[in-house]
């Protein structure tokens, strides 16, 4: 194996992985276990104004992209250390793109619960005081 440009490519998203898997999985814990609703649908750093409504979309979300992404960490290097498939990661090609697919749908998924949760208020802005 030579060192170039594309390995240390591939190392670098194989390794980027495992904490997008952790904290996509703590998530689910928080919002499932602990029915902690702090992190559900994130705009500027505030929840929306009803995080609960929201808690179930993001929390499935996050365990199926977690779920995809541990099923890669798994997959990649018990194929390459026995050649038993547990997946379609026989190569790079495959696991990348599975890989690649779920970080976007993630990002994307994401952004538009937190556009449904937050919707954006058009016109003037009432001014409270002078009512």
């Amino acid at each position: 194996m030579v060192l170039d440009i594309g390995v240390i490519l591939t190392w670098l998203l194989f390794l980027a992985l495992f904490p997008m898997s952790f904290f996509w999985l703590r998530r689910v814990w928080r919002i499932f276990i602990k029915k902690n609703y702090a992190e559900v649908a994130l705009k500027n750093g505030l929840p929306p104004a009803n995080p609960k409504r929201w808690a179930v979309v993001v929390g499935l979300l996050n365990l199926v992209c977690g779920g995809i992404v541990t099923w890669i960490i798994i997959g990649v290097p018990f194929w390459i250390s026995t050649g038993i498939p547990i997946g379609p990661f026989q190569s790079y090609e495959t696991w990348s793109a599975i890989a690649g697919m779920t970080i976007w749908g993630k990002i994307i998924a994401d952004l538009i619960i937190r556009f449904q949760a937050h919707p954006i208020k058009l016109g003037r802005k009432k001014d409270p005081v002078s009512s």
